[in-house]
């Protein structure tokens, strides 16, 4: 097999290409990918179609007005593709939200790109998706055997930490927040993380999209542990919203809050990510719901007491 040319319009894609050692065949990736840090000497193929900043209600709007028009929220620079020359594209179609949409790169594709590349399309609903998904790239790169390898890694340090959760009987409740203006539960995946973990989840069910939820919801089932960790937020922006929920005013009587087990993470570099790092997203779990057992050493980078 000739040496590729990878272009990886997802973050997590471009983590799964640098963890199955392809790296240094990247010639392009999308305006999200940043880990690690090394790929920001990349050209950036893609670019969103609204403004990312302001607030989790204002970027709630804009994205909605641009997914009522039918429209992916990101463009894609054809052709820079077409310049680049790939041999290999990686996508996904499970958000558009989350990655530039599987049509924009047919099209593109179709119309304009001269290397033909293969399109390499990722599809992470729940977290045997995610071992499918490293499976499928590795076997497009001509590398079957480097996907078997480092899923076998990744999912034997998974096992380790639901070995240790299985024995622990208290097991707290646990409410899993997204977004924060619109409320939003954490699905896909994120309910088996919880579990694993050694914690009951409360909203959200594994293998399906993450669900809108009710401050009422939310507050009838007073959570042991409320988790933040909005989709594409890191801490520091979080932090910034918080106060959307704390000055709601049943927000201190709620259990999580009088028991100062209320924590924001970094939804950006973990959680959000189906990739290698959802081992990481784990341990972070496990560090805030069973710190008597696990100490992995996140807080302060992964996550915050709030």
């Amino acid at each position: 097999m000739h040496r590729p040319r990878i272009i990886s319009l997802i973050a997590s894609a471009t983590e799964i290409v640098c963890a199955l050692g392809f790296e240094e065949q990247l010639v392009g990736r999308s305006h999200e990918c940043d880990y690690p840090a090394s790929v920001a000497r990349l050209p950036v193929c893609t670019a969103p179609k609204f403004n990312v900043e302001g607030t989790s209600y204002e970027i709630d709007q804009r994205v909605k007005a641009i997914l009522t028009d039918a429209l992916s929220v990101y463009r894609v620079d054809a052709e820079l593709l077409d310049r680049l020359k790939p041999t290999h594209i990686i996508t996904q179609s499970q958000c558009e939200v989350c990655a530039v949409s599987l049509k924009d790169v047919e099209r593109a594709v179709c119309e304009m790109i001269d290397s033909k590349p293969v399109i390499v399309s990722l599809e992470p609903n729940a977290l045997s998706d995610v071992w499918s998904d490293i499976t499928r790239v590795g076997a497009a790169l001509g590398e079957p055997e480097r996907a078997v390898d480092l899923n076998a890694q990744l999912q034997s340090r998974i096992e380790a930490i639901r070995r240790r959760a299985r024995v622990i009987d208290a097991r707290p409740t646990v409410a899993y927040i997204e977004w924060i203006e619109p409320l939003m539960a954490g699905g896909n995946w994120m309910p088996e993380l919880v579990e694993m973990a050694g914690g009951v989840n409360l909203f959200g069910e594994a293998g399906k999209h993450s669900p809108w939820m009710s401050w009422e919801e939310l507050v009838a089932a007073n959570p042991d542990t409320i988790f933040v960790s909005p989709c594409g937020f890191d801490i520091r922006r979080t932090l910034e919203e918080m106060r959307v929920l704390s000055d709601k005013p049943e927000w201190d009587r709620l259990n999580a809050v009088r028991s100062g087990r209320v924590f924001v993470a970094d939804g950006n570099q973990y959680f959000n990510r189906p990739g290698p790092r959802l081992v990481e997203s784990l341990e972070v779990l496990a560090d805030t719901l069973h710190p008597e057992v696990f100490r992995f050493g996140h807080e302060g980078t992964g996550w915050v007491r709030y």
